[in-house]
């Protein structure tokens, strides 16, 4: 896999891929849209890939929308603006759907479109020094494309405050309104990344997938007979998968278990 916008590293099972326009902010355009949704789906059918990190290059993680793609946008019809909209609404599914865990690695500013990056994401880890904003409402806009996302992530309350003023937000915000899991120095960011892919590539690939799914079909539905149910499924088919007896035989047994090699 080659990309023009992206960085792409596969170290053991983890896969980095890393965001390269720099030189603006790492902004999206029609290329950068459509070079992650394919990343995605691919190193989500990637054997050997147990995590993937996003992250950054340069002093932004993500600005919004290219200004250069914004002027595009501006003369475009109805029919084009929602066929352009379907492209970054794709993108960030194929972020939420991957079927890996994905962790966002924000070493700086994160604006607009670029919180629907890390809120699609399952764990994010800051620098302390980055800064958030949704801007849309600055520009007569509103974040709607990205809103299924962020508002899972920072819940509706918060979500109205930033949505309508578009206010600036430090890091440790991010983590009060639980946008961000978790914020750390920038000479630190690295080792805390590590630390939480640690722990992810040591749990049984496929718990981890099952769960990751558990949380999304899960996650605010009604406490009803069908979901109760559907949860008793889960848990017997996990049991009786290969990595689900191998796990228990291994804690048994007092070994590690097959995956981890």
């Amino acid at each position: 896999m080659s990309y023009q916008t992206l960085q792409l590293a596969i170290e053991g099972r983890v896969a980095t891929l890393t965001l390269n326009r720099p030189d603006v902010r790492n902004a999206f355009n029609e290329s950068m849209i459509a070079e992650i949704t394919q990343a995605f789906r691919e190193l989500g059918q990637h054997d050997e890939v147990r995590a993937v990190v996003l992250a950054a290059n340069g002093p932004a993680f993500c600005a919004g929308a290219d200004l250069n793609w914004m002027k595009k946008m501006a003369g475009y019809t109805y029919e084009e603006n929602r066929a352009d909209a379907a492209q970054l609404a794709d993108m960030l599914r194929a972020i939420y759907s991957c079927p890996k865990p994905v962790v966002a690695k924000v070493q700086g500013d994160c604006y607009a479109g670029g919180m629907g990056l890390v809120a699609a994401c399952d764990i994010t880890v800051s620098s302390e020094a980055s800064h958030f904003c949704l801007s849309e409402a600055k520009l007569g806009l509103i974040p709607a494309t990205i809103s299924p996302y962020v508002i899972k992530a920072m819940g509706e309350n918060a979500a109205r405050r930033y949505f309508l003023t578009a206010e600036r937000f430090s890091a440790q915000e991010a983590l009060r309104i639980g946008f961000v899991h978790t914020v750390v120095a920038a000479d630190a960011l690295d080792a805390a990344t590590a630390d939480i892919v640690k722990a992810l590539v040591s749990n049984s690939p496929n718990a981890v997938k099952e769960a990751k799914r558990l949380v999304q079909d899960v996650g605010g539905q009604p406490l009803t007979e069908a979901l109760i149910a559907d949860t008793a499924t889960r848990i017997a088919d996990i049991r009786s998968s290969e990595e689900g007896k191998e796990g228990v035989r291994s804690f048994l047994e007092k070994r590690k278990p097959g995956w981890l090699g």
